[in-house]
């Protein structure tokens, strides 16, 4: 198969002179190819001819965050006190006096190369699990609301009774002595 090649038409001088003095004046291309009727590429191209080593000027919008409040984004992300990017912009919100937008707090961790994933699911019972919980249930189907009264239910930590405590402190302080 053929490839089809399309000739590039030459500016002429005085045009060229005229793109290349509405450049350095520091008129964008887009601007200059309203006025002088080129494309945007054909305008390019001119300037990257006559200014091989010139660097391309990035026109955007300043930065609404600070390199203070990025810190701060990143540090509370990583410390746990915010987990998710709404929660983030929710919290820089609250310190800098106008509002960003979550997608910018999201290139923000980005840039920090920090990643959302999202948690993977496990079931919440393992079979094991169920026929223990079976088991009890069963053997105290029968209990009255008085007997579930005495039940002292505890969220697993380890707990010391007042008993035990004391005859700790005095072996402490019999060692001391």
């Amino acid at each position: 198969m053929k490839s089809l090649i399309i000739p590039i038409k030459s500016v002429p001088s005085a045009q060229r002179d005229n793109i290349l003095v509405l450049s350095s004046s520091g008129i964008s291309t887009r601007h200059i190819a309203t006025k002088t009727g080129f494309s945007k590429a054909t305008i390019a191209r001119v300037i990257k001819k006559a200014f091989p080593n010139k660097e391309n000027k990035k026109m955007h919008c300043p930065s609404k965050l600070t390199p203070h409040d990025k810190r701060a984004i990143v540090y509370h992300d990583l410390s746990g006190e915010t987990s998710t990017a709404v929660q983030a912009t929710n919290f820089i919100n609250f310190i800098i006096p106008t509002p960003t937008l979550t997608q910018t707090v999201r290139n923000t961790l980005k840039a920090a190369n920090l990643k959302a994933l999202t948690k993977k699911k496990k079931p919440l019972l393992s079979p094991a699990h169920r026929k223990k919980r079976s088991a009890f249930a069963l053997k105290h189907q029968h209990w009255s609301v008085e007997d579930w009264k005495r039940v002292i239910w505890s969220d697993g930590t380890k707990s010391i009774g007042w008993g035990q405590m004391d005859r700790n402190m005095c072996r402490k302080g019999q060692e001391n002595h």
